[in-house]
């Protein structure tokens, strides 16, 4: 069994004095069960013991600035290419090479300075009210700003960083001045202010509050495999369509995870990330949280099996990052609150 504790801030002296060749700290703003499988795994494996910490992205971002060189920090996860490149951007990450991950993980998934990868591919879909929608008639993202739409559309807010990504991924392939057409025209489409998370827009479909309305997919799969009934009546009631390649194809962001600047088992943490693009390190961000995997050759099971395979837009998620101002500056402009 895995050797972990949670660290708080009067931490810092008791992990720097500690540090030891068998061990390697991570900074994690994931908060999922099967993540403790994958480090008892790792644990197993090579006998490397896991010290863990857990905050959101921000926090921890913060922390680890303020520990500045003493940082006991060997590995930073979180969830969106967006936050990734805040880390990268607030100089607490370093660069890594790996010839087995530059192997196995897609280009488009990595950052192009090698500073991070994407180990897991969380795909933005549209939601769809059985009754209401054919998916026939579902094309793109670019073509929900049509006039057809017009008060059909539940999405959640600007602030939130998902949003944020589809946009300056659509940045990166179209072009800000054509971005932002297409955004004023999606906020005129709305049926409702933005409001709730991706759960509460899923549900909104299901209740006909709208017909269609931007999720990622991971959502929609916890409510199919819900033990409430309520929530796998909703799931029945809506399903979720993956942009074709021939409407510019479906977004695709990423969890990942960098070494930190400081890091003082930097072997240990590129031991460590090398072990989370495994198959079976990849399976179990699969079954644990319903994330598709980012290695190609893994067999995809349970509900994202259902949802079929998908044909992403290629576009390297890196430059949600750096595209990301602009994206929330434009959504300002046109009123996506």
């Amino acid at each position: 069994m895995v050797f972990r504790f949670i660290l708080f801030a009067f931490s810092l002296i008791l992990l720097s004095s500690c540090a030891e060749k068998d061990e390697v700290n991570i900074y994690s703003s994931r908060h999922y069960d099967t993540d403790m499988q994958l480090y008892d795994n790792f644990t197993e494996q090579t006998g490397i013991h896991i010290n863990l910490i857990e905050g959101t992205s921000d926090e921890l971002i913060e922390r680890i600035r303020n520990e500045g060189i003493n940082s006991p920090a060997d590995i930073v996860i979180t969830v969106d290419a967006g936050r990734l490149w805040r880390a990268k951007e607030a100089g607490i990450l370093q660069q890594h090479e790996s010839e087995y991950l530059d192997s196995v993980i897609k280009p488009e998934l990595r950052d192009t300075e090698g500073y991070w990868v994407g180990l897991s591919e969380r795909v933005r879909g549209i939601v769809y009210n059985r009754e209401r929608v054919n998916s026939d008639d579902l094309r793109g993202y670019w073509e929900l700003a049509e006039p057809e739409w017009e008060g059909r559309i539940c999405v959640r807010s600007s602030n939130n960083i998902y949003n944020q990504s589809l946009v300056a991924s659509l940045i990166e392939s179209r072009g800000e001045e054509a971005v932002e057409e297409w955004a004023a025209g999606l906020v005129n489409n709305f049926a409702r202010s933005p409001q709730g998370g991706d759960t509460d827009q899923i549900k909104a479909v299901a209740a006909g509050l709208c017909d269609v309305a931007l999720a990622n997919h991971y959502y929609l799969a916890r409510l199919m495999q819900s033990t409430q009934q309520q929530d796998r009546e909703v799931a029945e009631k809506v399903g979720i369509y993956f942009p074709a390649s021939e409407f510019g194809g479906v977004h695709v962001n990423i969890s990942g995870a960098g070494i930190a600047a400081n890091s003082p088992n930097r072997e240990n943490a590129v031991q460590f990330l090398e072990y989370l693009a495994t198959e079976d390190a990849q399976l179990l961000f699969a079954v644990g949280n319903n994330e598709f995997p980012a290695l190609g050759n893994v067999e995809i099971p349970g509900v994202l099996g259902e949802f079929g395979k998908y044909e992403s837009d290629a576009v390297n998620v890196a430059s949600y990052g750096t595209n990301n101002p602009a994206a929330i500056r434009l959504m300002d402009r046109v009123g996506w609150r």
